[in-house]
């Protein structure tokens, strides 16, 4: 019998060691946490948080510490969202908005919100409808970027305590019941309408205008071409003046014989005429013309 247990005793302590050794190795692999690129671990010792892991590899006090959760750091984007609004001037809106956020402090968000993306569907809902009473109608539809800015910033400061940045906030669609877009589409209509008149209106007011300014651009060259006509007769006077105070009067008589001559000839030599009348006095200006040309003129 003492054999038998001087027997059993190396064995037994083999039996400790490899136990040993088991649960040390149990240890080592229950400390090593490798943390994925996209995660965070939510480490808590005895049920309180401990530490956040971030990506790559961790070591943990096994047995005591645990990861009690994984959270997603990657963005994501919340199911489009309607929700009804009424503007300034008391018209009905169907607004659908989509918001992307990612979790920056997931301790902040797991110990302090339980559905993070129903309480941030309320949040942006409650700030649409308060931002969009703030607004007309007509501000809603040309304001779409700065209401969209203000909305990601109110946003933005409502969900801070939850350790959460919004990425994005959009608004996808203004909507609006049937008798409202019934009544905007006979004001556009009408707004149309109007600006086709005053286009009309104008386009006839400049067609006067210019009209106005043809007639009075012609009456100024006509003007300008009378005192041309005017200057060149007055110049002319002035040179037969001249020719007659320095040649005397025998030039003026032989202009005015040469004159009639010229008439004389140009009646002689019209078509069709078979008997030319000269006045009493015809063959005296071919005489008149020819003394003075000769200098025998009378003077």
């Amino acid at each position: 019998m003492d054999g038998f247990l001087q027997g059993l005793a190396p064995a037994g302590g083999s039996l400790v060691v490899l136990a040993a050794a088991l649960l040390l190795l149990i240890a080592v692999w229950l400390s090593i946490q490798i943390v994925p690129q996209s995660e965070k671990f939510v480490v808590q010792r005895l049920g309180r948080l401990q530490s956040v892991l971030g990506p790559g590899i961790n070591f943990i006090v096994p047995f005591l510490d645990r990861v009690a959760h994984r959270v997603s750091i990657l963005e994501r984007q919340l199911p489009t969202a309607s929700q009804d609004a009424i503007t300034l001037d008391n018209v009905l809106v169907r607004v659908d908005t989509s918001v992307f956020y990612r979790i920056l402090e997931p301790e902040k968000t797991v110990y302090r919100i339980r559905d993070v993306d129903g309480a941030i569907a309320t949040t942006v809902a409650g700030i649409v409808r308060a931002e969009i009473g703030k607004m007309e109608l007509d501000q809603v539809q040309s304001n779409r970027s700065a209401l969209i800015a203000t909305i990601k910033e109110s946003v933005e400061d409502a969900v801070e305590a939850w350790g959460i940045e919004v990425t994005r906030a959009e608004i996808l669609d203004v909507n609006l019941d049937e008798a409202t877009r019934e009544a905007m589409l006979q004001q556009l209509n009408a707004e149309r309408a109007r600006r086709a008149r005053v286009t009309e209106a104008e386009g006839l007011k400049r067609a006067v205008e210019l009209e106005a300014d043809a007639e009075l651009y012609a009456a100024e060259q006509a003007a300008k071409a009378r005192r041309v006509t005017a200057d060149a007769e007055a110049y002319a006077t002035r040179q037969v003046a001249d020719a007659i105070a320095e040649n005397g009067l025998p030039a003026a008589q032989y202009n005015v014989a040469l004159k009639q001559v010229e008439a004389l000839t140009k009646v002689a030599q019209g078509q069709g005429q078979q008997t030319v009348i000269l006045p009493a006095n015809a063959l005296d200006a071919f005489s008149d013309a020819f003394k003075l040309m000769t200098g025998k003129g009378r003077a």
